[in-house]
């Protein structure tokens, strides 16, 4: 489903934290429809490098476009971008308060100024889409860590946007909720919808990715198709990586 399109466009990005060099001249675009899965050993900058691309995570050289507009530094544009930028964090983040149904509609609501009816409509499309719903009306404390993850997905969705970053999405998860928060990645990657995937999930990369990125010590120090990747990587940093995980 992918196109030439440059959907995410970085050019020589660098990021410190104090005296450590989290990104080090990072290049990499990412094509209308791709999915593209970051791996790498844990403190390798694949989580800072997903949170900067919309700008969760300032950066200090370097630029970052998506569908060809740079990253604004005003709040009123930036709120726009994140509303393009979808983001599927390890914690839910979902309001404690508010049902699993509110929770979806808030942003369509608040942020783009959608009719609430609108919105509730879409809302429960997008919560029986990923599973849940049946759960609209609950609470997020009453749901398990899977089905609060499939309510954040759904969140994301609600706003529409052009691409999704999922930064580690199963991490806080029991191992039996991965995999149904897997499934409904996969299903996304089958729509086109951009994405870039941080994860520790090597099936995942393996089935679901277009292309692998790999990085240590703040560095893409590789860039391959799953297969080749997983098979005959390039790079003996890439093997040793692969030689502990798999």
């Amino acid at each position: 489903m992918q196109n030439d399109t440059n959907m995410i466009s970085i050019k020589g990005v660098q990021k410190w934290f104090g005296n450590h060099h989290a990104l080090v001249d990072i290049n990499l675009d990412v094509h209308a429809g791709e999915v593209v899965v970051i791996l790498g050993p844990s403190g390798s900058g694949k989580s800072t490098l997903c949170r900067t691309i919309n700008r969760l995570e300032t950066i200090d050289d370097g630029t970052i476009e998506i569908d060809g507009v740079p990253l604004p530094d005003e709040s009123a544009p930036l709120a726009r971008l994140r509303s393009e930028v979808g983001m599927v964090f390890q914690q839910f983040n979902l309001f404690a308060h508010m049902s699993v149904l509110e929770n979806v509609m808030l942003g369509p609501v608040q942020v783009q100024g959608r009719k609430p009816a609108e919105a509730r409509d879409q809302a429960m499309e997008l919560l029986v889409r990923v599973g849940v719903g049946s759960q609209a009306d609950k609470r997020p404390s009453q749901l398990s860590g899977g089905q609060q993850q499939r309510v954040a997905i759904a969140r994301a969705l609600a706003m529409n946007p052009k691409v999704m970053l999922f930064d580690e999405p199963t991490s806080a998860l029991d191992p039996e909720m991965i995999k149904e928060v897997l499934d409904v990645i996969v299903e996304l990657t089958k729509g086109g919808m951009t994405m870039v995937v941080v994860t520790h999930e090597m099936r995942f990369a393996q089935t679901a990715a277009d292309r692998i990125i790999f990085m240590s010590e703040g560095r893409i120090v590789e860039e391959n198709t799953p297969d080749a990747f997983f098979s005959d990587c390039d790079t003996d940093r890439a093997r040793e990586f692969l030689s502990k995980v798999l």
